[in-house]
């Protein structure tokens, strides 16, 4: 009968996961799961997190009781048809082996994220799935954001094609210069993806990286296979500017966190250690200064200052998360000839509130 359980484990997001707090079930023992459907609430040292069931099935156990820490993979439930016994699914849990890390996992989690060098300085970057086939997929983040802000989107893209993601210069842990212009960020993407030997790619930009994509496809049409703006700057002059100064100017937890709220629609998502590891990245000699410099040339007046070449765009992927209270979804209908799709349920991080929405609708737009 064990082929008929299926494990419900604690899932792994990014190399650098080792374990994650359940905070919260969704759903009780008796209860048939589909695939897709929100499960349990996780919260790791990047982020809380809904989680969404792989397979589907009859809980008939739950494991792991909420509050408690578990390692990556370990078990939490267990999923089977009525005709398993108890003592079938007691014999299961007892006999269950969690897949041990790989003894290589802290080198791999270290190697996944490489340095290179470009006219503006070193520059982070995680290349999963390198010598796959396929095109591309380059992922951008926005204003005051890094590569992380992927974290839920680069396995599931990286089972399809190679996955290039970077911290742009004066973010994450990247080069911080005060003499970075915008357009030396869309000149980094492309270096960046020059020197990788990337000819072509799928851009995908949220936010700040979606103009920034979309500059690129305008400068460099060769270079882009497609285009997918999520929650793009550059399609209208809205902008909510408390948030784009609340960001820069914050220097401590109490004034930031309700700053990054703002990011989400569930509030609750922007953890203490996610407030503290923009906190630390806000504190590095010369980040207060960079992103004033940014924000004067693309935010001034508390308006967008930088529009898209919208006719240099042939049918991009358009997704906003329907509550975003940093730049209005409204925008999506202003580019022409676009796929878009405004999900409920997300603020601006619409691919980490819905992730597997958004990885689902990417991956249909590009393959």
């Amino acid at each position: 009968m064990s082929e008929k359980i299926i494990p419900v484990v604690m899932p792994k997001w990014g190399l650098s996961m080792k374990e994650g707090t359940l905070t919260e079930w969704h759903v009780d023992e008796g209860d048939t799961i589909e695939v897709g459907q929100v499960i349990m609430d996780v919260e790791t040292d990047k982020i809380a997190s809904e989680v969404e069931a792989p397979d589907a099935g009859l809980l008939r156990r739950k494991v792991a009781e909420e509050g408690n820490i578990y390692s990556v993979q370990a078990l939490l439930g267990v999923l089977a048809p009525p005709e398993v016994t108890d003592e079938e699914i007691d014999a299961y849990i007892a006999a269950f082996v969690q897949p041990s890390s790989d003894e290589g996992d802290e080198e791999e989690a270290a190697s996944a994220y490489a340095f290179i060098d470009t006219d503006a300085g070193r520059i982070r970057y995680s290349h999963l799935n390198a010598d796959a086939s396929g095109t591309p997929y380059v992922l951008i983040h926005g204003f005051g954001g890094d590569l992380d802000n992927w974290l839920f989107n680069m396995d599931a893209l990286a089972e399809k094609a190679p996955v290039l993601a970077l911290d742009l210069p004066n973010h994450g842990q990247s080069a911080i210069s005060a003499d970075v212009q915008f357009n030396d960020l869309i000149n980094t993407v492309v270096t960046v993806m020059d020197k990788l030997d990337i000819e072509r790619a799928h851009l995908v930009g949220h936010s700040m990286g979606g103009l920034i994509s979309g500059e690129l496809a305008r400068l460099h049409p060769n270079k882009v296979a497609s285009l997918t703006l999520i929650g793009s700057a550059g399609l209208g002059k809205d902008i909510n500017s408390n948030y784009i100064r609340g960001f820069v100017e914050s220097e401590s937890r109490k004034t930031l966190k309700p700053v990054l709220q703002l990011l989400f629609a569930d509030s609750s998502l922007v953890t203490r250690n996610l407030v503290d590891d923009v906190l630390k990245y806000k504190r590095l000699d010369g980040v207060k200064a960079s992103l004033n410099t940014l924000a004067d040339q693309l935010f001034v007046d508390g308006t967008q200052s930088v529009a898209l070449d919208l006719d240099a765009i042939p049918s991009p992927l358009v997704i906003w998360g329907e509550s975003d209270a940093v730049i209005p979804a409204s925008h999506a209908s202003n580019i022409s000839n676009a796929e878009v799709h405004i999900l409920a349920g997300a603020g601006h991080m619409v691919q980490m509130e819905q992730a597997a929405a958004v990885n689902a609708l990417i991956l249909s737009h590009t393959q």
